[in-house]
């Protein structure tokens, strides 16, 4: 395995205390392990969703969104609607150019999408990640630290089920080895 360059975690205990685990994932992630010992038990005890979430976590706010935008694109087709399409573009540019114009036009596409697709979680998650939760005008209302980690989970996860309907768990496999990807350093392309 090599080395987590990206994740600044000591241990799963720093990440853990801002989600919470289902019952199985409790009893196998240990606090005092390191994030990538804590998503491999998750993995190896089939707790898939648990170890998207503690990945979410670990990374850094682009890398994270980063990680969204490619789950989502692997699900995506010519069949997709304009609105999820241009959740995904918009988050994927905020990515690679975090900027507020880029952050705003996220939170129209995630509010258009309404919340409900891997891309609007995606287009969530970037309009979460940096500037104002409040509407344009208002007193500035900051983000919780990492509310943004919680919409890349569900992004990852919903597009890990939209990948294989019938066995969620390759999508979210596959998309865990691009996230650990990106914690090595890697562009998550796999």
């Amino acid at each position: 395995m090599n080395e987590w360059v990206k994740v600044t975690a000591v241990n799963a205990g720093e990440l853990m205390a801002h989600f919470e685990l289902d019952e199985k994932a409790a009893e196998v992630l240990h606090p005092e392990l390191n994030p990538q010992g804590g998503v491999m038990a998750l993995v190896d005890a089939e707790c898939y969703y648990d170890a998207i979430k503690l990945l979410a976590h670990g990374l850094p706010k682009r890398e994270a969104v980063w990680w969204a935008c490619l789950a989502t694109r692997q699900t995506q087709s010519p069949e997709t609607d304009e609105s999820n399409a241009g959740a995904l573009i918009a988050a994927e540019a905020w990515a690679k150019k975090p900027t507020e114009e880029n952050r705003l036009r996220c939170a129209e596409f995630a509010k258009k999408t309404r919340y409900e697709t891997p891309a609007s979680w995606a287009a969530t998650a970037a309009s979460w990640s940096t500037g104002s939760l409040a509407e344009p005008g208002e007193p500035e209302v900051n983000p919780p630290e990492f509310l943004y980690a919680h919409a890349v989970s569900g992004s990852v996860t919903l597009a890990g089920g939209q990948f294989n309907e019938s066995d969620p768990s390759e999508g979210m496999l596959r998309f865990i080895k691009q996230g650990i990807n990106l914690a090595e350093g890697g562009n998550g392309l796999i």
